[in-house]
């Protein structure tokens, strides 16, 4: 599938289309209250008390049953932490309740990437530059070739094996990409600055591997072991369930990559048409939906970042009859679908391939057409 069946739009219907999804998202932040402040308060406490009761059952592994309850126990809190709590909190949707610890600016995850770090590559780079190749740092994550425009050599034939490397340790993948070292290997940036930048991560990286890899197993005493194994198959957990998401919102066969000429003069209709044809849904019930961080709403969540998350499934529904109205393609499906193209691309794009056609900004007629697989 591609975005070849989103139709031409005029200038006139890109900025009616801008219009209708502002006053969409005007409608949800002026309904925001104490139910939302609820919501992610009771995350919060789910994120404490399986951190906690997993940590409980670790401490008695001694019976492989609580090793397994324990480590599962263990994941889902790091996953709603990362997913549900941390990246939505970062992302400002909760500094409206005026809440220190729901601050955008002060929160930090568990997670080895600094949220410094983490705000400058996503909410800045990736959120301004979606899909823009050169300019959109998440696009293949610096080691791998995801679209046509990317150019090719002979390093990303094995990038099959880059990807599963990068799913295994995907936290760390996030935490050093920001560093930007293939430009300090270009010479376009001084090894001095990426000293300076590197520090901030190892001294994050030190404490989160002191305490999952160090202290929790040193308290265990005898079950040093079963323990830092728990703390590890749980970080293993939490880092590929977010590698699925968040490729599976990106990176599959129905989404769109932009050349830089797209950010000249781009209005903010045409910021919104790019969001939804760089971004692809994820279909579930309620529970995968909180699971994913409702990053299974992608599309909703590259239109509306500032938005409370747990918001977005009922705006998909006025955004895809939105973009019906337009003519637009609004690209969902399965996880096991929509992780199917994103694997095939990851293959198809590690051998040689012809350049993409240069194509129009989205402003002009016609319209971006989708870019094959």
């Amino acid at each position: 599938m591609d975005q070849s069946s989103s139709r031409p739009l005029e200038r006139e219907e890109i900025e009616a289309f801008g219009a209708e999804l502002d006053a969409l998202r005007q409608r949800v932040l002026g309904s925001l209250g104490e139910e939302d402040a609820r919501y992610i308060r009771r995350i919060r406490s789910t994120v404490r008390w399986t951190g906690l009761g997993g940590r409980a059952l670790l401490f008695a592994s001694v019976l492989p049953p609580a090793w397994v309850g324990g480590t599962l126990l263990l994941g889902l809190s790091k996953i709603l932490e990362n997913m549900e709590l941390g990246h939505n909190v970062m992302h400002g949707q909760y500094d409206w309740m005026r809440d220190p610890e729901f601050r955008s600016q002060s929160y930090e995850w568990d997670t080895v990437c600094p949220a410094d770090a983490w705000r400058h590559s996503h909410n800045y780079l990736h959120h301004t530059f979606t899909n823009v190749v050169g300019r959109d740092r998440d696009v293949g994550y610096g080691v791998l070739r995801i679209f046509p425009e990317q150019p090719w050599h002979p390093g990303f034939l094995p990038q099959p094996l880059y990807a599963v490397w990068l799913a295994l340790w995907f936290e760390w993948g996030v935490a050093f990409h920001d560093l930007e070292l293939d430009r300090v290997i270009r010479g376009e940036k001084s090894p001095k600055q990426a000293a300076r930048e590197l520090f901030p991560v190892l001294r994050k990286a030190s404490r989160q591997v002191a305490k999952d890899y160090i202290v929790f197993p040193a308290m265990a005493g005898p079950l040093f072991i079963p323990v830092l194994a728990g703390n590890a198959t749980a970080n293993v957990l939490r880092n590929v369930w977010a590698f699925l998401v968040i490729f599976c919102g990106h990176f599959t066969d129905g989404v769109e990559s932009f050349q830089e000429s797209n950010l000249a003069d781009e209005t903010r209709g045409e910021w919104y048409l790019r969001q939804l044809r760089g971004s692809s849904n994820l279909e579930g019930g309620p529970v995968f939906h909180v699971l994913t961080g409702n990053l299974s709403h992608q599309i909703e969540h590259h239109l509306f970042p500032d938005v409370p998350a747990h918001r977005y499934g009922q705006m998909a529904e006025d955004v895809r009859r939105i973009a019906r109205k337009y003519g637009q393609h609004y690209e969902t499906g399965s996880l096991v679908r929509q992780f199917a193209t994103v694997a095939r691309r990851i293959l198809r794009q590690s051998f040689p391939s012809r350049p993409a056609k240069p194509r129009p900004a989205i402003g002009d007629v016609p319209t971006l057409q989708g870019v094959a697989a």
